[in-house]
């Protein structure tokens, strides 16, 4: 009897070994555990090509590729920087957190890559295309105002439709050469889109997409039933003027936005976001199949934990990546990993005035960290990740601040000030209402070491920050930093390097370096 237990528990044991190992065979979801918003994808061959947002950073626009619909990789972006008024330069007391572009939609068509996104903070619609969408260049075309969440769809006899808005969403034609609207084809496409999921809706239905499959046109949206989630929607049209049918799609888990995806062996895929707290809104696949010409989505209704497809490799160093700031005469000066916090004074950093250093130098005074230029940031990554740098604060001046932020409207920072001709460490906490220093200690010296750690497991959202004065021996300073996604900024937290002025200008700190990794010490 005890060698039947025995063997029982053995073979038990045996299985769920297996069953782990499969699991770690297949694709999870989130595929990404990071901030990849608002995704638009197309597969050209066996290649997949993926545009999302990150608002108000520079560059803008981000274009991923990959090979499996699991493993994406940071090729390019569609604009450097995205006009020159006041708001996107952080100018004039103005700044466009929480706004800049979003919502982006990628087409292919007859050889060319099309971009199309629009920014209210210009009042323009942007239209950037290439045939060569991971080295570029890319011509840009403008026009206003500005359409909210547009998708475009380059039809079978050459006309070109672009759809936006949200509840009431509206059509119109494009002129050939993508320039504008064509004057008198704009008008309402579907009264009310939000109508699948009831009457007793939050937020009407927007972030359109719209795909032409065997014939038929099917569009999708995103809608938010008050008490409930976000909600997939599709409508499905014989002809892109109606009469259109609507269905709600899939309400699971709060994962909506997207549209669908082929693979080369004619298999079917939705690509959807979730909002998942501070760390931001991650991507998750959704296997579909189709009935009676509709694509159903899920597995009876669900989000599925795995997937039928490669395992994920990881996020670093496709996503997020270490930076040791060492250039080569070729290399690229910063790597796609990195954004700058709205658009940048080039005059202001370098990699090239010190080697193997990020310089940052105060141009003009500012109240806080979040109201100056400058700051160099890539993302958080779930479902933990801690960044580390090292900074020389020798050419610091008077009422200086730098160190390394986890930035949101909530944010948290550790670092040097200098204060009557003394040097301190500090932990900082800050939001719209101002900086408070939670804890300081008096620095002695040049180099201090700096680490921020996040934890995002089940929305947990909290973070330490610590400092060393030797890379060996570290101690944590202040207070938690609870972290938390607002709307105002409407991204997930980013790690930054920073160094702003509350006094005089002219102070410069150099980064040796900033090291990510995905465990915590």
């Amino acid at each position: 009897m005890i060698r039947f237990f025995t063997h029982t528990i053995l073979l038990v044991l045996l299985m769920l070994q297996f069953s782990a190992h499969a699991q770690k065979q297949n694709a999870q979801n989130p595929i990404l555990f990071a901030d990849v918003p608002d995704a638009s994808m197309v597969r050209v061959e066996d290649t997949y090509y993926m545009s999302s947002t990150t608002m108000h950073l520079s560059p803008g626009v981000p274009i991923m590729k990959s090979k499996d619909l699991v493993n994406w990789e940071l090729v390019n972006y569609a604009y450097d920087r995205l006009g020159e008024v006041d708001a996107i330069n952080m100018e004039n007391g103005k700044n466009a957190y929480g706004r800049g572009s979003w919502a982006s939609c990628i087409r292919y068509h007859n050889g060319t890559f099309y971009v199309f996104t629009f920014a209210a903070t210009t009042g323009k619609t942007y239209v950037f295309s290439t045939k060569d969408i991971e080295n570029g260049p890319w011509n840009e075309t403008s026009f206003e105002p500005s359409y909210h969440d547009l998708t475009v769809h380059f039809d079978d006899d050459g006309k070109v439709y672009m759809i936006w808005g949200a509840g009431k969403l509206m059509i119109a034609e494009l002129e050939s050469d993508l320039s504008g609207v064509k004057k008198g084809t704009e008008r309402v496409l579907i009264e009310n889109a939000s109508a699948p999921a009831g009457d007793n809706i939050m937020l009407g239905a927007e972030g359109s997409q719209l795909f032409k499959i065997n014939g038929k046109y099917y569009l999708f949206n995103i809608t938010w039933p008050r008490g409930g989630m976000r909600t997939v929607l599709i409508h499905r049209a014989d002809n892109i003027n109606g009469p259109w049918e609507g269905r709600l799609a899939l309400q699971d888990k709060g994962v909506a936005q997207g549209g669908l995806i082929d693979t080369p062996d004619g298999k079917w895929f939705s690509y959807l976001f979730r909002d998942y707290g501070s760390v931001g809104r991650i991507p998750y696949i959704v296997p579909v199949k189709w009935e009676d010409g509709w694509p159903i989505l899920g597995i009876d209704g669900k989000v599925p934990n795995t997937l039928d497809l490669p395992p994920s490799e990881g996020l670093i160093p496709n996503i997020v990546a270490s930076d040791e700031f060492k250039r080569k005469k070729n290399d690229v000066i910063l790597p796609l990993v990195w954004q700058w916090n709205h658009n940048p004074v080039d005059s202001l950093w370098s990699l090239s005035n010190r080697k193997g250093f990020l310089r940052l130098t105060t141009g003009r005074t500012d109240e806080t960290l979040v109201d100056t230029r400058n700051t160099l940031t890539q993302r958080t990554i779930g479902p933990v990740c801690q960044g580390v740098t090292s900074i020389d604060v020798s050419n610091m001046k008077e009422g200086d601040n730098a160190g390394l932020v986890l930035l949101q409207k909530n944010y948290g920072w550790v670092g040097a000030t200098q204060v009557k001709g003394k040097k301190k460490i500090v932990m900082v906490l800050g939001n719209d209402e101002g900086e408070k220093i939670v804890e300081e200690l008096p620095l002695d010296q040049n180099t201090l070491y700096l680490k921020a750690s996040c934890d995002f497991t089940d929305k947990k959202d909290v973070a330490w920050f610590y400092y060393s004065l030797d890379n060996k021996n570290w101690k944590r300073i202040g207070s938690e930093l609870k972290m938390s996604y607002t709307l105002p900024h409407f991204m997930g937290y980013r790690f930054g390097l920073f160094n702003y002025a509350t006094s005089q200008t002219g102070g410069l700190v150099d980064f040796d370096y900033f090291r990510i990794k995905n465990e915590l010490d």
